[in-house]
């Protein structure tokens, strides 16, 4: 018999995982909320015509597909007809609907802008969503990159006004900071992406261009150049993408100089005004006590087809992590027209839940408390002491204090080995003469101390101890 498995890009959490997952989702729900983001969820699989055509050629070829079922039900005709479409599945990036009809999840976006079109008799507008659900992509599992993980969304529909941007800023900034995990956060228009493109005298080059650009981080300019000679891009124009991406200062003065260079643009220009008009905002709306900084990047291009303004992207600053965006997103001006309903703006950031995860646990910087959950164990002596020890339980938890009671009356040494390994805070022993006094011994398992005390002492105790901690 072969080793069970989870299957490639999926991963188990364990009960410490698992706690310190739900602190992040519990730490970005705290300010989905607190910035008045209302809570929204859809189904893990969408019909495939939904999803597809939404994210680009690549996007569409990492779409999980699902293989109609009950395939020993059709009729002698209509089974061949599906077996013959098994030769084509392989060398089709879109699959017969004879075979698959339906998908998982590729993100949280398409499936938000086919609930608003559903939806939108029901809904008040603008509409201030927010999601947290896992997704799934045919990738090639590595390093911060698996086949099935979580994305928490936040997205407003029906506005165009920039305070938008602004506020998803700052919600990236009260969540990272929070989080103690120090970021940069990118921002770019996709207008001056497109002005950019004009520069080049390559208009109709736009993806090329962006596509390249988007792997400056990782190839350097040497490796960008090159792509863009292979993708069709003349050498002044390269020299003009070589000029733009140069450009230092603070974020003001790139974007006087970017105003100088696109000056001939009005789509640049644009694009320009809206940067500068998102982070006069966000200025307004920040805490001085967060730790992120904001940067214009020009060479930040977000891949995703749809994005047409704005655009965000949050990477870790710490030199002592290795990874790529942990958040990102921008401003789609006409999503919900994929599905018919036209003019429609929207704007969303997305958080990288796994992502954070592993940055957050190579700098180490999870708070203790979220070790362990029942920090009380009370032992088990069997009989009358038994029924004394689930009293005891019961008071415990009635005192909001999370405990446990060790089920079976085994000896002694073995429960108190498993309070060690449990790493408990507290051990209370309820023998024959703790149940005849109808008190308790309370022993602290760091200090060593026991004492014999009332029950209500014990949780009075327990609850000084713990807030300590």
């Amino acid at each position: 018999m072969s080793k069970p498995s989870v299957p490639q890009g999926t991963r188990d959490f364990s009960p410490a995982e698992v706690r310190r997952r739900q602190y992040i989702f519990n730490t970005i729900r705290t300010f989905f909320e607190v910035y008045g983001f209302q809570p929204l969820e859809t189904p893990a699989m969408e019909n495939l015509v939904t999803l597809t055509g939404k994210y680009g050629e690549e996007g569409d070829r990492l779409i999980f597909k699902i293989l109609n079922n009950g395939l020993h039900e059709l009729k002698d005709a209509k089974r061949e007809l599906v077996k013959s479409e098994w030769e084509k599945i392989l060398q089709k990036p879109f699959s017969s609907p004879v075979l698959t009809e339906r998908a998982l999840r590729y993100d949280l976006t398409i499936p938000f802008a086919r609930y608003v079109v559903m939806h939108q008799n029901e809904i008040s507008f603008p509409f201030r969503r927010y999601q947290m659900q896992p997704v799934w992509r045919a990738d090639r599992p590595q390093k911060g990159r698996y086949r099935e993980f979580w994305q928490c969304d936040a997205d407003v529909v029906g506005s165009t006004s920039l305070i938008n941007e602004a506020e998803l800023l700052c919600i990236y900034q009260a969540v990272f900071n929070t989080l103690q995990v120090p970021v940069t956060i990118k921002i770019n228009s996709r207008k001056m992406l497109a002005a950019l493109a004009e520069l080049c005298g390559m208009a109709d080059k736009m993806t090329d261009i962006t596509i390249a650009l988007d792997k400056l981080d990782k190839i350097g300019w040497g490796g960008v150049a090159n792509e863009l000679r292979e993708r069709g891009i003349p050498d002044a124009g390269i020299a003009h993408v070589e000029q733009i991406i140069n450009v230092t200062g603070d974020n003001a003065q790139k974007l006087e100089t970017y105003s100088s260079i696109m000056r001939q643009s009005p789509i640049g220009l644009e694009g320009i005004k809206e940067l500068q008009d998102t982070l006069k905002y966000y200025n307004c709306l920040k805490n001085a006590d967060w730790t992120g900084s904001i940067a214009v990047d020009i060479s930040l291009a977000r891949g995703l087809n749809y994005y047409t303004g704005v655009i965000v992207e949050v990477v870790c600053s710490s030199e002592k992590v290795v990874m790529g965006s942990i958040g990102g997103g921008g401003r789609y001006d006409d999503l919900t027209g994929l599905f018919g309903l036209k003019g429609i703006s929207g704007v969303g950031i997305s958080f990288g839940i796994d992502r954070i995860y592993d940055v957050m646990e190579e700098l180490a910087v999870w708070p203790e408390q979220l070790a362990a959950g029942a920090k009380i164990i009370v032992l088990n002596f069997g009989g009358e002491n038994e029924l004394y020890a689930l009293e005891i339980l019961r008071q415990l938890r009635d005192g909001d204090i999370a405990a446990e009671v060790y089920p079976e009356a085994v000896k002694f040494d073995k429960q108190m080995k498993y309070a060690n390994k449990r790493n408990m805070s507290y051990v209370i022993i309820a023998g024959d003469e703790e149940r005849e006094k109808r008190l308790v011994s309370l022993k602290n398992f760091s200090t060593g101390n026991q004492q014999m005390v009332t029950v209500k002492e014990a949780i009075a105790t327990i609850k000084a101890g713990l807030n300590t901690v």
